[in-house]
């Protein structure tokens, strides 16, 4: 591993863009057109609405160091998911889950 600070940040990153994405992050179309025009109607995750800790685990490996990318986002939805399944035994299956989130809590 060639920056293991940088890969966690990475990894917070993605997860905080993944939690984003699963709560909040719509996309409608009025007339054919995108009714979002930049992050007033379309919110990415507050401070106050973000995790106070990512856990960041890095295995060693013998590869060659390789890209990071974006591993994290796709992991987020289905593991907040998950975790509300396993808390309400509903799951919830339409993006964003803010609105129905709010409706079961």
């Amino acid at each position: 591993m060639v920056n293991p600070l940088g890969l966690e940040a990475q990894t917070i990153g993605g997860t905080i863009d993944g939690l984003s994405t699963a709560l909040n992050l719509a996309i409608t179309l009025k007339d054919g057109k995108v009714q979002q025009s930049n992050f007033g109607d379309y919110p990415l995750l507050r401070m106050g609405q973000a995790p106070v800790d990512v856990e960041v685990v890095i295995i060693d490996s013998d590869k060659e160091p390789a890209g990071a990318g974006e591993m994290a986002l796709p992991s987020a939805l289905p593991a907040l998911t998950n975790a509300l399944y396993a808390a309400t035994q509903i799951r919830l299956r339409e993006l964003p889950i803010g609105d129905q989130l709010r409706k079961i809590l």
